[in-house]
């Protein structure tokens, strides 16, 4: 018997069931009775509702998926239901924020900006997650002023999320198929341009204030970074103007020491804050840094060019550097430079593993690493500003 039934209890409880029955025969071969057999269906049923959502939903959002905003165009895609508006959404900086904070913080991201999406649209409105960081919404019978008002409604919406500190921005885009004869698979693709036209203009200004806000962050969370990268900031500008840099150029130097560390964002605040030796798992680790500070920065038009000097600062003359193992002057001039107010402001501040060195011995220990850890030419430039400068 395929039929699935509720059983219920004595005591009123119910079981959903499935029962299958079958004849007793006699020794003539005649029905006699029969034995009917009932289970518990509960805990497959479950699976099978699990499975079954699974098939339409994306796992981390709870909303639909792909497949199911397909085969949904196309069931929508008739004439009682023109026009037909599809709404494309694209996440801004979740690749930045993937890099900095770690893919959960950009799981919460994805969420946060599901649920902004499901406040602001109708309950019966089909609201899918069709990749990594992309949203569709469908809309049938709407017209260009209900869309762009759905649109300035989940924009509202957004405004209420944050996502460690940082706004969550969605761009967004849409076509409407007014005609039986327009193909339904153009206007998303229509959507879809109109989007990324609107991200190119809104991505930029999004991204430097996420760059920004990163900043903020590893300086909140590890007091030592902010006071090292102002030291190295404040050496670059000054190595900077006595190399007769000009005035823009000082400037981006000032600029790249202030964020030279800022790939430690996505370290492990016990690394970053441990008080002894590190193991040498915890070194490799702190060694991803340059590269993490490149991603950051590159995705930013403005910071592009300093992205390049973040990954290269840790490089040495003698190429034993890291990441890339770069020599001489495969190395910028730039990250050469950094590299000098860097390795200059660790060796004279605190360590608890290390004694600090004075002005004096930090001066002896870059003439000895010359030529080999630095660039002579600039470790002899820096070494003229340290005997101008009594204030270094």
């Amino acid at each position: 018997m395929a039929n699935h039934t509720i059983l219920i209890t004595k005591d009123g409880s119910e079981i959903l069931i499935e029962d299958s029955a079958a004849p007793i025969l006699n020794k003539n071969h005649s029905i006699a009775g029969v034995v009917i057999v009932f289970r518990d269906y509960s805990e497959k049923w479950e699976r099978l509702k699990k499975i079954e959502y699974m098939n339409f939903h994306d796992d981390l959002t709870g909303l639909f998926n792909r497949r199911f905003f397909e085969e949904e165009l196309l069931r929508l895609d008739t004439s009682r239901n023109l026009p037909i508006a599809i709404i494309m959404g694209d996440i801004n900086g979740l690749k930045l924020i993937n890099d900095s904070f770690g893919h959960n913080t950009g799981d919460e991201l994805l969420k946060a900006s599901a649920k902004a999406i499901k406040i602001a649209c109708r309950e019966d409105e089909i609201i899918a997650r069709i990749g990594g960081d992309e949203f569709a919404i469908i809309l049938p019978k709407s017209s260009s002023v209900q869309v762009e008002s759905v649109i300035n409604r989940i924009k509202s919406s957004l405004m209420n999320f944050k996502v460690s500190g940082i706004d969550v921005s969605v761009s967004f885009g849409f076509g409407i198929k007014y005609l039986v004869e327009q193909n339904i698979q153009q206007i998303q693709k229509e959507s879809e341009d109109y989007m990324y036209r609107h991200k190119l203009f809104e991505r930029s200004s999004i991204r430097s204030n996420t760059v920004e806000i990163i900043s903020k962050t590893l300086f909140e969370k590890n007091g030592r970074e902010l006071l090292h990268s102002k030291r190295v900031s404040n050496l670059c500008e000054l190595l900077a103007i006595k190399m007769g840099y000009d005035v823009d150029h000082v400037a981006l130097l000032k600029t790249t020491g202030l964020m030279h560390d800022i790939g430690k964002i996505a370290i492990e605040e016990s690394i970053l804050n441990k008080s002894g030796k590190l193991t040498e798992n915890e070194y490799n680790e702190i060694k991803k840094h340059p590269e993490i500070g490149f991603r950051i920065l590159r995705s930013v038009n403005e910071f592009s060019e300093a992205a390049v000097h973040v990954l290269q600062h840790h490089e040495k003359w003698d190429g034993t550097g890291y990441p890339q193992g770069l020599k001489g002057e495969e190395i910028s001039i730039d990250a050469r430079l950094i590299a000098l107010a860097d390795a200059y402001d660790a060796i004279t501040s605190y360590r608890t593993y290390r004694e600090i060195l004075s002005k004096d011995e930090a001066s002896k220990e870059i003439c000895r690493c010359l030529g080999t850890q630095f660039d002579p030419a600039i470790g002899n430039v820096f070494i003229e500003l340290l005997k101008e400068n009594s204030d270094i």
